[in-house]
């Protein structure tokens, strides 16, 4: 819609942030089924513009468990509906964590990833993982 672009015609980041944000979300609280919050957003790098008239695709998916947390993996796609052409915009992991009743972490069910594309995610986001719980350590810059 026009009032989600900027002069140039490009959909704002916020805007695209905000559904990655969404979509993230239902793919955590599906997996967790129960209510989660958003612990972090990992970079988030524009690859191309997304243009008013494009249809945006939000594709989110569980890459990993710990036991209260989740990494989703959100893929954002533009495509002109009149070419059809498909763009991939940008990618970016989102970490959440369950919370029950009083708003404290909750156990998450783990992931099992079955095909190879499932077993690829899960481990690329065990290091992402690891990478993330040192630099908790290790403190602020």
């Amino acid at each position: 819609m026009p009032h989600h672009a900027n002069n140039l015609g490009n959909v704002f980041g916020g805007v695209i942030l905000s559904l990655v944000d969404r979509v993230a979300a239902v793919a955590a609280t599906r997996h967790a089924r129960r209510q989660c919050v958003t612990v972090s957003v990992d970079r988030v790098d524009f690859l191309q513009p997304i243009y008013l008239s494009e249809l945006v695709t939000a594709r989110a998916s569980v890459n990993y468990a710990g036991r209260t947390s989740m990494e989703v993996g959100v893929r954002i796609e533009a495509e002109n509906l009149v070419t059809g052409e498909r763009r991939h915009t940008n990618s970016c992991y989102v970490t959440y964590v369950a919370i029950d009743q009083l708003g404290k972490p909750s156990p998450v069910p783990p992931v099992l990833p079955e095909t190879e594309e499932e077993r690829r995610r899960f481990r690329a986001a065990e290091g992402r993982r690891r990478r993330r719980l040192e630099e908790r350590k290790a403190g602020p810059p």
